[in-house]
């Protein structure tokens, strides 16, 4: 209508009128260029970057800055700034829908259960449509209480008041401590009426060093409105922050058996979790569950297995990384999110939540400070680095005694035998077979004398069938290990007092309370007399089906139906379905020292494995223990090693061996691998060879497999078979000096033996996904070949110097994926410039190895230069370094022409009689003139020439003296 008039008045111009239009044009472009760029904006914000999304800047929230000690606490300054980011805004947490814990959420259970809202469908299917409203969580329920390095506040509950039938908490607490300049802890709990269970600190203590300096690396602030949350923020140079905590999140709850916090991270790099058979190294963000609850069951498919670790590493955007630890023992749920920002969702069904956050800066850093913070890894033995042998289904002694010959025969190195439970009398654990095992007592006494090692199995289930026991009296005399277990009252007991009565390899089984004060006592007084009465000088014990393992479902006489064994929420965990927590192990509501099943389930095997070493370490005092658990948890690793349980004979479960030790070395189990060949079905030929090949690289290198399957051993197979696995394992038995000094940095530094290419070199984005790889230590690079019929393997090598290890050939390019060839024979192996390898001639066992000639592999960097260092001791003592008998080494070669063995400490008198007889070049700029030792030419006669690697050989130098050499 007004158009309209506009047209038909005489008086109006047409240039008035065009003029008006044209300025209407103008404005209608501008606004469209507006909505574009606005539009651009949140396409860029919401890219996902090769697996990480950013969230959209909405507007800012009041927050509060925690000052540091050096500020005055007693006025925090509350601020409204554009750096903090709501990250409630367009958040999506899935709503904890009554009657829908298993089954599919529909919109009208959505709609009808407190605090959730339907949604549309996103364009991901995965993205749930039932989510919670934006008020549901936790507000501040008066000041909040600022201290030195810490903060403390009271919350109320704000948005809903059940969750699966429970109350929802009206108050929890918080509080915040900046323990030091790269850790701090954020502890979320109820009030102390409420009872919530908490990890013992017998089970575990952080260990973290409390002194704040000035140089932290984080600030901590918290957000009032609309819901109360937390955010941690790295320090950086640059202006834009990196969040590493983000509660400000909706739907935090807390009730009795259901806690759901949602944490924004700072990018989609997310490593760990455990412990899964997980498919690749880095997470798929893509709205992912991963259940945590020890669990007996074969790593085969995604479900929850033996282990529970519930620690992720978050690599951000430029390389740094954060590292964060639940300190919970109950069974939980891992959720891990995509959108609108990558996030993790924690639902936990008891207990509080305890997190302890290390801020690196560098991936290895933050892996150091959190294994530090849990229990610094166990020191192994130098013999148990060598080559081990198993299989469960030796018929006899015989079937053992011919396997270590022909493998002794075929010069298979070979330090440790094992036995499965084939060596018991009726799987009763700590007693020999009489019948089929008769003569082990001197059969390990020959492997002892021949420089070889034994290690038994033992299982947690103690047989209780009276009529077997009586049977057992007369095979093995005065072994009363049931009564004793009662009499010491050792055993979990039901609900009612009674002992809890289960089913394992024994039949009818009782189940040692490791967190009873008596256990220890117990499990001495068995490994004493299964090493004096039955006579059997045993040098390890490995501890299984300690989940704890059950053959039958809870009891021999079921579960009460009752909240512990069906509880409200059961997180997705294997079996799950079934509304119980209890299936293939123990009643939940189960009665131990520690608290009841539901709460220390997770630490069964935990405290089995801390009882197994305060035994040992009592009964042999003077020599370090030997302990591999199956089951675990954080700090597991400080008391025992881990193996990853009961694998496949299977191309695929190859790759996925390395992730695992990858995600157990984060863990603290440097000494970590799989069952070489497969534990189950038919290892096939060339699948068992390329197996070989790689697991001669593990940290921990065993060849086992189960009843009722061939051989598979080394020596099993044809001559060819034997050639390649015996080279294989020669290149291990040489590069143990290395490998020996890196257990030694685990032990003293919690630094990691097996590495993932991205911790050596996070800036580099094409590492993140890098999982078919894996380096020993800083310098060692194993490119193995994982699919049948492959005569070579693509591999990726950071931009570095590398080396080809056999003929010192350098990759003229590096920075990107390269095929290298892979002949059956051939395992690629590639040094990487900059590193000093010790080493030493090998032998069919350490015994006779560590007697051998040592050398040292030199690989130049760019700069020709590189660095070492070596650890040596005698290898078994438990107090080598407290007493100062040992070696310490540090070398450096300097401008491709120096070379300085600079000893560190000299103190272990047995290293005087070896030598460094050879030293290897690697990356040397053209052939040396001449070759100076200790001030003295050596002979042209002892500078060699071996493909494109300089070898200086005859050198006879005394590896506890300091030496120069220069050319």
């Amino acid at each position: 209508m007004q158009s309209y008039e506009y047209d038909v008045k005489p008086k109006r111009s047409h240039g008035k009128r065009y003029a008006y239009f044209g300025g209407l044009l103008f404005l209608l472009v501008i606004a469209a260029l507006v909505v574009s760029i606005v539009a651009l904006v949140r396409q860029e914000n919401s890219e996902n970057d090769n697996s990480s999304l950013r969230s959209p800047t909405p507007n800012p929230m009041p927050t509060t800055t925690i000052n540091d000690h050096n500020s005055s606490p007693e006025s925090p300054t509350t601020t409204t700034t554009d750096n903090t980011v709501d990250s409630r805004s367009d958040s999506v947490v899935e709503c904890a829908v009554n009657g829908a814990v298993r089954s599919p959420v529909t919109r009208n259970t959505c709609v009808n259960t407190d605090g959730c809202v339907w949604q549309s469908r996103s364009k991901n299917e995965k993205t749930p449509a039932c989510i919670y409203k934006d008020r549901v969580g936790y507000v501040l329920d008066g000041d909040v209480t600022i201290g030195a390095n810490t903060w403390t506040a009271r919350l109320k509950k704000t948005g809903i008041d059940k969750v699966y039938g429970m109350d929802v908490y009206n108050n929890i607490n918080v509080q915040v401590e900046m323990i030091n300049e790269n850790a701090l802890r954020i502890y979320m709990y109820p009030d102390k009426l409420m009872n919530a269970s908490e990890i013992p600190d017998e089970a575990l203590t952080m260990d973290i060093p409390r002194k704040l300096s000035s140089d932290k690396l984080y600030n901590v602030s918290f957000t009032t409105e609309p819901v109360f949350g937390i955010v941690v923020e790295r320090i950086t140079n640059s202006t834009v922050k990196t969040k590493i905590i983000d509660t400000t999140v909706t739907g935090t709850i807390f009730s009795r058996q259901f806690m759901q916090l949602t944490t924004r991270l700072s990018s989609g790099y997310v490593y760990g979790f455990g412990e899964h058979n997980h498919r690749r190294f880095k997470h798929d963000m893509d709205w992912k569950t991963w259940p945590i609850f020890t669990r007996d069951v074969a790593p085969v498919d995604e479900w929850n297995l033996y282990g529970a670790h519930p620690v992720y590493l978050n690599l951000e955007e430029d390389g740094k990384a954060n590292m964060v630890f639940l300190k919970n023992s109950h069974a939980m749920d891992v959720v891990l999110q995509p959108e609108p920002f990558p996030a993790i969702s924690w639902k936990v069904i008891g207990g509080v939540l305890d997190f302890y956050v290390f801020l690196g800066p560098s991936p290895h850093e933050a892996v150091q400070q959190y294994i530090s913070a849990i229990g610094k890894p166990l020191m192994p033995s130098y013999w148990s680095l060598g080559f081990h042998l198993c299989k469960w289904g030796y018929e006899n002694l015989t079937v053992v005694q011919n396997v270590v010959e022909r493998n002794k025969m075929a010069e298979i190195p070979q330090d440790v035998q094992w036995g499965d439970i084939d060596y018991m009398f009726n799987k009763f654990d700590f007693t020999v077979d009489k019948k089929t095992f008769k003569d082990l007592p001197e059969f390990v006494d020959e492997l002892h004398q021949n420089g070889q090692r034994y290690v038994i199995i033992v299982d947690v289930g103690i047989g209780a069938n009276e009529t077997i026991i009586e049977q057992g009296r007369v095979n093995s005399p005065g072994y009363e290990m049931y009564k004793d277990g009662i009499d010491m009252d050792v055993f979990v007991k039901n609900h009612d007092g009674t002992v809890l009565k289960g089913e394992v390899w024994p039949g009818l089984t009782a189940f040692p309370d490791f967190s009873h004060t008596n256990a220890t006592d117990y499990w001495i007084k068995y490994i004493k007399y299964f090493y004096d009465t039955e006579r059997v000088k045993v040098d390890g014990l490995w501890i299984d089906m300690n989940e704890p393992a059950n053959f039958v479902q809870g009891s021999i006489n079921g579960c009460l139906n009752n909240t512990w064994n069906y509880p409200p929420y059961v997180p997705h965990i294997l079996d799950g379905h079934t509304g119980s927590l209890y299936y293939k192990t123990i009643c939940m509501d189960s009665k131990q020292t520690w608290g009841n099943h539901y709460e220390t389930h997770s630490l069964y095997g935990h405290a089995e494995s801390m009882v197994t070493y305060r035994a040992m370490t009592t009964l042999f005092n003077k020599t370090r223990p030997f302990i591999m658990t199956r089951s675990s948890f954080a700090g597991t690793g400080k008391y025992s090693f881990k193996w990853l349980g009961d694998n496949q004979s299977q191309w695929r479960q190859i790759p996925w061996s390395i992730i695992g030790i990858l995600e157990f070395s984060m863990f603290g189990f440097p000494m970590i691998g799989a069952d070489i060949c497969g534990f189950w079905y038919a290892a096939q030929y060339e699948m068992c060879l390329r197996w070989s090949q790689l697991g001669a690289f593990y940290p921990f290198a065993r060849n086992h497999n189960a009843k009722g399957w061939p051989h598979q051993d080394p020596a099993h197979w044809d001559e060819a078979f034997t050639s390649i696995a015996r080279r294989a394992l020669h290149i291990r038995y040489k590069i143990l000096p290395y490998l020996y000094t890196l257990f030694h940095l685990a032990h003293t530094t919690s630094s990691m033996v097996a590495r993932p290419l991205v911790f050596e070199f996070p800036e580099d984005k094409q590492t993140r996904n890098v999982d078919r790889q894996f380096l020993l230590g800083p310098a060692f690079l194993v490119t193995p070949v994982l699919e049948k019929g492959k005569s070579s393997v693509e591999g990726y090598f950071p931009k570095q110097r590398w080396f080809n290890y056999y003929d010192g050939t350098e990759f003229a390019v590096s920075g990107q994926r390269i095929t290298v060839d892979a002949p059956l024979s051939i395992i690629p192996l590639h040094l990487r410039g900059g590193y000093i390898l010790p080493t030493q001639q090998p032998a069919n066992t350490t015994v006779y190895s560590r007697q051998r000639p040592m050398g040292l592999i030199v690989a130049f960097d760019k700069d020709t230069s590189a660095r070492g260092e070596l650890f040596w001791d005698d290898g078994d003592s438990i107090d080598s370094v407290t007493r100062g008998e040992y070696l310490k080494v540090e070398m450096s070669a300097t401008k491709g022409k120096y070379l300085e063995y600079k000893v560190i400490k000299s103190g272990y008198q047995a290293a005087l009689s070896l030598v460094i007889d050879t030293i290897e070049l690697y990356g040397l700029f053209g052939f040396p003139e001449r070759v100076i030792v200790d001030s003295v030419q050596i002979p042209t006669s002892s500078v060699r020439s071996k493909d494109k690697i300089i070898e200086l050989v005859d050198l006879n130098l005394n590896i506890t003296e300091s030496h120069s050499l220069s050319w």
